[in-house]
């Protein structure tokens, strides 16, 4: 049985993946703002705190945790670069401090694919300086770079499906489309689960390819 904190408990990622989480028997705590308390799968201890804020919640991170740092904006795009900023960026910044002064046992970080592209420049920025505050926190880092995570209220990428074959057969625009390619959300709560129960190292990079191989 793993300790496990988690940030960004009630998104996307994070109900899924605390469910899949106390089903195989973790104990799961997870950091919460003020009146979402209800969003939160039953089971899991809750923390309201501010997730800006390190001291708010770092007394609440158990003794050689792993600590999931889930929260970020929603469905990314160009005009949020400000919030990348703001959320993201902060976010990451303050759970690795407290991650840090904690002692926790491994820090998992969903960043982003850092294949060039000029339309999330922004986004792909405030990720890497992400990883790189984390690193100087000498966190023992596993950080899972997808690039869009298909799944309900996702699906729209799908569209792009016949341009991925293209890009595939052409070699010029091969390794862009494979630094990009989709992956589900099951694949990633799959992979979440993974780095949660390996042995952590100084520093572990899942990239696309491997999220959809559900390998690390």
């Amino acid at each position: 049985m793993k300790k496990i904190f988690i940030t960004g408990a009630t998104g996307y990622m994070g109900k899924r993946l605390i469910k899949k989480l106390l089903q195989k028997g973790h104990r799961v705590s997870a950091l919460v703002r003020k009146g979402s308390e209800h969003k939160v799968p039953a089971g899991a201890g809750i923390i309201v705190a501010d997730p800006f804020n390190a001291s708010s919640f770092v007394s609440f991170i158990p003794e050689e945790a792993v600590f999931v740092q889930l929260l970020g904006v929603a469905h990314p795009s160009p005009q949020k670069a400000k919030q990348f900023r703001e959320i993201d960026l902060r976010s990451v910044q303050a759970s690795a401090d407290a991650a840090g002064d904690a002692g926790v046992s491994h820090f998992i970080y969903v960043s982003v694919s850092m294949t060039p592209s000029a339309l999330m420049r922004a986004y792909q920025e405030v990720r890497k300086e992400g990883e790189e505050y984390c690193k100087s926190r000498k966190l023992n880092c596993t950080f899972i770079r997808p690039w869009y995570v298909l799944g309900p209220g996702h699906w729209w990428p799908l569209l792009l499906l016949p341009v991925y074959a293209i890009a595939y057969l052409i070699p010029a625009w091969r390794e862009k489309a494979k630094g990009t390619a989709l992956v589900t959300i099951s694949q990633m709560v799959a992979t979440l689960v993974k780095a949660t129960e390996a042995s952590p190292v100084p520093c572990r990079i899942i990239e696309i390819k491997d999220i959809r191989r559900k390998t690390i």
